[in-house]
């Protein structure tokens, strides 16, 4: 189960955000990031991050369409 963070953290993957993208948007040093993306892949058994963005798109943490 990811933690909440980890699903922020995927939704952001989805969208197609770096680690650097990401720590900006949550306020995260770039290598915090980096270690939910890495968490988020290992419990979602995740090859990479094109598979995070399968699974967030999936799972419905982004649509279509979203703001940005």
């Amino acid at each position: 189960m990811l933690t909440q963070r980890e699903r922020d953290v995927l939704a952001l993957v989805g969208r197609g955000l770096s680690n650097d993208e990401i720590g900006e948007a949550l306020f995260l040093n770039p290598a915090t990031a980096r270690t939910h993306v890495s968490h988020a892949m290992d419990k979602l058994g995740a090859r990479d991050r094109a598979q995070l963005v399968v699974v967030a798109y999936e799972t419905g943490l982004v649509g279509r369409h979203h703001d940005g």
